[in-house]
């Protein structure tokens, strides 16, 4: 198997994809995270200002989400055809929030009266909230395994998604974005309404550490595979008594007011737990408990050498282009959200 920095180009391939899927998660669970607490602002004008403080940016977070399936298709063909049709009802029900979320956001403020902005405020909040859910369900069912076949076919029902770690970790993850959000709108926002975001902010750090500590508590007594990694390696330890540091840090600046230190712990501890998540499934894509032989790993779930090579090399040169391309809009418009004629 041929090399580049004395890593394999499948290793380079999962790299990249987790790369990119942290990059989503990181930049669009904070919109995911604004809009599931929508409804917890009960002003109009701070409606408008919450909505507008992802304005500029949630269309192009979704792009991470776009080349998170490219990636995938590309790189790991069996794997998307697998994820893509096991998981077929609950990317059904995630692509209906996703095309909800963007109508309420764009129709909100196209009419005036009371009733529109409720229904639309509600459909975005809604929609917001089954996404994150959706998103947590298939991560869960992904890093606890799906039952499969020799031909890499699932064999369950969609009833199976719905088993109690998946459903944890769902919780988790709407939590999660929650907290990310509510940091995020509180550094955009000011007077009341940043005063309502640091309380908001404060709950839903209680919520996401709650359902983080439930979550893992369940994880060690009932699904204790998913530590050995580290178990057999306790130089790694380093990497879960970071994302706890960062969890910690983020009452601590939230309680100070500097929000962008918040920010950035939130967002690393996002980082932090994926990539926990990826070494505990290595080398698995898509892991079959009940069949192990028939899981699919990064090896026989990837294209062929010289097809992963030409692919890595346009993941080197695209991917940098968009995180500039990112930076450039965030640097656009920083600062505090102001409300014009222009504005949602």
């Amino acid at each position: 198997m041929e090399t580049f920095l004395g890593m394999n180009y499948n290793d380079w391939w999962f790299l990249v994809f987790g790369a990119v899927i942290s990059g989503y998660a990181i930049l669009d669970g904070f919109d995911l995270g604004a809009g599931a607490l929508h409804l917890f602002l009960n002003k109009e004008q701070s409606r408008r200002i919450a909505m507008n403080a992802i304005g500029p940016v949630w269309d192009g977070n979704e792009v991470w989400l776009v080349i998170g399936g490219g990636v995938l298709f590309a790189g790991f063909p069996v794997a998307y055809a697998a994820i893509f049709s096991a998981f077929y009802v609950p990317f059904m029900v995630f692509l209906v929030g996703l095309i909800f979320r963007a109508v309420a956001i764009e129709f909100r403020s196209k009419e005036p009266m009371l009733w529109w902005r409720k229904t639309w405020d509600i459909v975005y909040c809604v929609a917001s909230i089954i996404i994150s859910l959706s998103l947590g369900l298939m991560l869960g069912n992904v890093v606890g395994g799906l039952p499969l076949n020799r031909d890499h076919e699932f064999t369950g029902n969609w009833l199976f998604f719905f088993n109690p770690f998946a459903i944890l970790v769902a919780i988790t993850t709407l939590a999660l974005f929650m907290m990310h959000g509510a940091i995020y709108l509180t550094m955009k926002t000011e007077n009341r309404l940043y005063v309502k975001l640091h309380l908001l902010s404060n709950n839903f750090t209680i919520f996401f550490v709650v359902s983080f500590g439930n979550t893992t508590l369940y994880t060690l007594l009932y699904i204790p595979h998913l530590s050995d990694f580290f178990r057999a390696r306790p130089g790694y330890f380093i990497i879960p008594l970071l994302m706890i540091l960062c969890i910690a840090n983020i009452p601590r600046q939230v309680k100070k007011g500097k929000y962008r230190y918040a920010f950035a712990s939130s967002a690393l501890t996002i980082s932090l737990l994926l990539i926990m998540v990826a070494l505990e499934v290595f080398p698995y894509l898509l892991y079959s408990p009940q069949d192990p032989e028939n899981s699919i790993t990064i090896y026989n779930g990837a294209s062929s050498q010289k097809t992963v090579k030409i692919l890595l090399v346009i993941a080197l040169i695209g991917t940098p282009l968009v995180a500039t391309y990112t930076s450039f809009v965030f640097w656009t418009f920083k600062g505090k959200v102001k409300l014009d004629e222009t504005s949602y």
